[in-house]
């Protein structure tokens, strides 16, 4: 099966990590919603899950395999290999990580029919500070041990958690979105 994959990531990188990306997003609003939210199978919402693997597969996937060829070729700091990293991952918090939640909720709210500016009022400052508790270290870890054509799947495996966190700050009610708690109390 690894063998498969490396093929794949090998012939057609972008699909690869396209397709990848959108199971594990629909894996993680998934887990969101039997795990978390505890809404059983019979009270799946397919329609979420549909957004949330639309929005893996055809923004995420993409931007993210191609943002770290950018990072790999651009952001380059010859004989300091610990601050090259540094670097990457300061570069990838503050402009990735802020326009793709940004990107994220917008299409969200857009997807569902309500209004994207209220979702960004209401949840964008308590995503990002949640990205930045989580995303640094992994981000570090990535950049430093991780090969390139690696990187996007170990974001989402990782993102199996996050996006969790996300499917659910997303389907909060309007107002409540920067008073959630996760998960929620019992």
């Amino acid at each position: 099966m690894l063998r498969w994959y490396q093929s794949k990531l090998a012939s057609r990188p972008l699909l690869t990590q396209s397709i990848t990306t959108a199971v594990l997003f629909a894996t993680g609003d998934t887990m969101a919603q039997q795990a978390v939210e505890k809404k059983g199978i019979q009270n799946q919402e397919w329609a979420r899950t549909g957004r949330m693997a639309l929005y893996g597969g055809c923004i995420f996937g993409p931007a993210a395999t191609t943002w770290f060829g950018f990072l790999q070729r651009k952001v380059v700091i010859p004989g300091r290999p610990n601050l090259e990293i540094v670097a990457r991952v300061v570069t990838d918090q503050t402009v990735f990580a802020s326009t793709n939640l940004f990107c994220f909720l917008s299409s969200m709210a857009i997807m569902e029919g309500t209004d994207p500016s209220k979702k960004l009022k209401d949840s964008y400052f308590t995503a990002l500070q949640k990205n930045w508790m989580v995303w640094p270290a992994v981000q570090f870890t990535n950049f430093k041990f991780v090969p390139l054509e690696h990187r996007v799947l170990l974001v989402n495996v990782v993102s199996l958690g996050w996006n969790c966190y996300l499917s659910f700050l997303n389907s909060q009610p309007s107002g409540n979105l920067g008073e959630s708690t996760f998960p929620p109390d019992a």
